[in-house]
């Protein structure tokens, strides 16, 4: 059984429609490899993709947004972002960790894997929404 990670989210949060990406790598330290990113999604297809990928193997996912910026100032800027935000000046970022066996609750139920089709219909829409955003 592995860990699915990613951040919590409000309700109403814009960040829940950005693309969202799949981190895969070893859950211990006694496997050496290196991971396997891959997407983007829709996050609700990222986080069942990752829950139904760490199910039954000893795997971590980490579900995250994938921030479409067009250009150096747009990046630098977010650097400085997270750099106030490691100093303590920004806000924390919670996460919450899925564990399929552990009985808890969750705050999001990923639901079923998505089928291929879906999947590349959410890229057509991942597509449209970074082709057209200003």
């Amino acid at each position: 059984m592995g860990s699915l990670v990613t951040l919590h989210l409000p309700p109403d949060s814009p960040v829940a429609d950005l693309p969202w990406i799949i981190t895969i790598g070893a859950l211990g330290d006694d496997e050496e490899w290196e991971p396997l990113v891959c997407g983007p999604y829709e996050r609700p297809h990222a986080l069942a993709l990752a829950q139904a990928v760490v199910a039954e193997e000893d795997l971590m996912a980490v579900v995250e947004p994938l921030l479409p910026l067009a250009g150096a100032d747009a990046i630098r800027a977010e650097i400085e972002l997270a750099r106030s935000a490691a100093d303590g000046t920004g806000d924390d970022l919670e996460t919450e960790t899925f564990d399929p066996d552990d009985g808890e609750p969750r705050r999001t139920t990923p639901g079923r894997p998505p089928t291929g089709d879906e999947v590349r219909a959410g890229f057509a829409r991942i597509a449209a929404k970074l082709t057209t955003a200003s």
